[in-house]
């Protein structure tokens, strides 16, 4: 293990790079750039609110923060996880011309795509003032949620990323899961329209949800439901060791399946 934390301390700066080069590439061509990972949450966000705010009788303020809260964490999620996936298999060229530590190229992927989705949360901020949804000392629990999707898109990232390598049909598997787990999540209705229908525990039993929930628990002032904080930490601790340890026990492979 300290041969791996070594080699994370020495290519740091390679990290850092690999990131920057993450984020200019995702807004090449683009004349609003970086912008747009403003615009897009709050495009979906306004359609969003529209269709299930009309569908679901929800016409309050607080039902586009909602949403938006929602919306933000699993995007990042979707995102950061796909680049994972296919972050090796992109990097093939160079991958076989110089030595550069293969986890590098994955880690960034899902760096470059939080530090994105850091900036998005300006948008939401903007529409919680706008709507008048006062910020409380509950707000504190943010962080806590912020630091679980990154752990948890870390752990699912480097299970993916190696699967990725050895199946390929696992881009397009993974994005029909995506789809199933977004309706899961919670993202455009509320939990409780469940618990009569018999199907709430599949909500209880999905980390992602725990962690938006814990999110919007800090937004709306609310106190954190301990169960979901417990059951997301350890779950999220639980991917990573076996994202790491797959992906270290097959990256010698890799060269030959790329």
């Amino acid at each position: 293990m300290k041969k791996y934390i070594d080699s994370f301390v020495n290519y740091r700066f390679l990290l850092s790079e690999l990131v920057k080069k993450g984020i200019k590439l995702k807004y090449r061509r683009s004349y609003l750039g970086i912008i747009w990972s403003l615009l897009e949450p709050l495009c979906t966000m306004i359609v969003l609110t529209v269709v299930f705010g009309t569908i679901l009788g929800n016409r309050t303020k607080e039902f586009s923060v909602y949403i938006l809260c929602g919306r933000l964490l699993f995007s990042f999620y979707s995102t950061a996880t796909k680049a994972a996936l296919t972050s090796i298999r992109k990097n093939a060229s160079m991958i076989k011309k110089v030595y550069v530590p293969k986890y590098l190229y994955t880690l960034s992927s899902i760096l470059y795509n939080y530090i994105i989705f850091l900036i998005s949360l300006i948008v939401l901020v903007v529409v919680a003032a706008v709507l008048k949804v006062k910020p409380t000392i509950y707000l504190v629990q943010a962080p806590i949620a912020l630091i679980l999707i990154l752990m948890i898109s870390v752990g699912c990232g480097f299970i993916l990323a190696t699967l990725g390598v050895f199946f390929r049909d696992m881009e397009y598997l993974w994005s029909v899961a995506l789809m199933l787990i977004m309706y899961m999540c919670a993202i455009f209705y509320e939990p409780e329209r469940l618990l009569k229908s018999g199907f709430y525990w599949i909500l209880k039993y999905n980390p992602l949800f725990c962690i938006i929930d814990i999110f919007r628990s800090a937004v709306f002032g609310e106190l954190m439901n301990m169960r979901n904080f417990a059951y997301a930490s350890i779950f999220s601790i639980v991917t990573i060791v076996i994202g790491i340890y797959m992906f270290i026990k097959k990256q010698d492979e890799f060269i030959l399946q790329i």
